[in-house]
Parts: structure tokens; C-alpha cells; sequence
């Protein structure tokens, strides 16, 4: 296993990372805007209002994205171990 091959291997790790974690922390990213947004326009400054929507919010992230994610996972697996097996 030369550099390149180092390199790509970790350039895919990267890839499969922000395909994994961008979807939910866009979506917790948007909920928390929004939340401060009627924060801020209704002047309450209660600190749960902040918390419980972003963490229901990615709660069903998770189980709606899921497949998604494992099928990345798996794949990004599956062609780490191939890589693996032609090393030989």
C-alpha cells in the first residue's frame, strides 16, 4: 500500500463522514435557528425550549435515515475490506 492509496482510502472515510452526520446536523442546525428565531421574537428564555425540539427533531432523523446511513456505512465497509483482501 503506496501513499495514494492511503490518501484515497482516507479521502473516502472523509466522504462517507459528511454523508453520514451532514443530513442530521443540518436538520438540528435549522431546528435551533427556528427555535432561537421565536426566542428571540417572543423574548422567552426558557432553556428547555431550546433543547427538547433539536433532540426530537434528531431522534426522528435518526430512524428516518437509518437505512441511508447503514447502507453507506456498509458499503464504504465492503469496499475498505476489498481493498484489504487485494493486499493480499
Amino acid at each position: 500500500m503506496n501513499a495514494t492509496d492511503v490518501l484515497e482510502v482516507s479521502r473516502e472515510a472523509v466522504i462517507v463522514m459528511l454523508k453520514v452526520g451532514a443530513p442530521i446536523l443540518s436538520m438540528a442546525l435549522l431546528v435551533g435557528l427556528a427555535v432561537a428565531l421565536f426566542q428571540a421574537l417572543t423574548q422567552i428564555q426558557e432553556m428547555t425550549l431550546s433543547f427538547v425540539p433539536k433532540i426530537l427533531v434528531i431522534f426522528v432523523s435518526l430512524l428516518v435515515l437509518m437505512p441511508f446511513m447503514l447502507s453507506t456505512m456498509t458499503a464504504f465497509g465492503q469496499s475498505l475490506m476489498d481493498r484489504i483482501v487485494a493486499l493480499g
